[in-house]
């Protein structure tokens, strides 16, 4: 991962937000948590919408108890503070405010896992086109994170999304079939998927 050229935005220009992520950027901060930048990647890590992906087979259960309830956008800042709230993140004050801008101009979702009352886990994502593009997760119930996976991929196909980016990646994400594409590659991709005009909601 290297950072990449294009001009800095500021948190209060989405339309240049929305560019930076149209052309294969996302928005990282520096290891300080100072300073907010565009990064790219030579390499880009996607969940498959076909018949590639899986999941492990410990998840068997909870989904066919339905242990989980999902929901979008229930509790947005929530997710947010969740995927930022650990020892080491690139999620800065600022790339929350941006994110909340985005979430307020319809951007911006949260895919979320419930038990109940309480918030079991949650992806976070922009949606543009046919293009989900996520940003982070987290959970604080034991599988919130990956039912809420697995049914945001049912839920991206059942809307006729083309590309789940998923950005770099980790040993949790091969465990759902996710693969890596070159750079090249990816930009042409995420021209098709941007032609689309899905709805999230």
């Amino acid at each position: 991962m290297t950072p990449s050229k294009p001009p800095k935005p500021s948190k209060y220009d989405l339309d240049a937000i929305i560019r930076g992520y149209s052309q294969g950027y996302f928005l990282m901060a520096d290891d300080e948590g100072d300073d907010l930048g565009w990064y790219a990647s030579r390499q880009r890590t996607l969940i498959p919408l076909d018949d590639r992906f899986r999941y492990p087979k410990s998840l068997r259960r909870s989904l066919n108890q339905n242990r989980f309830q999902v929901a979008i956008n229930q509790a947005f800042n929530e997710v947010v503070s969740g995927c930022a709230d650990r020892d080491t993140t690139w999620i800065s004050e600022e790339l929350k405010q941006v994110y909340t801008e985005l979430y307020q101009a319809g951007w911006a979702y949260s895919f979320e896992t419930w038990q109940g009352d309480e918030l079991a886990g949650g992806i976070l994502g922009l949606v543009i086109g046919g293009a989900f593009i996520g940003e982070s997760m987290f959970f604080r119930v034991s599988e919130g994170s990956k039912v809420a996976m697995v049914k945001l991929v049912e839920h991206l196909r059942q809307q006729h999304f083309a590309l789940f980016d998923a950005q770099m990646m980790n040993p949790h994400l091969e465990r759902f079939g996710a693969y890596v594409m070159g750079d090249r590659e990816y930009k042409s991709l995420l021209k098709i998927a941007l032609k689309q005009n899905c709805s999230f909601l």
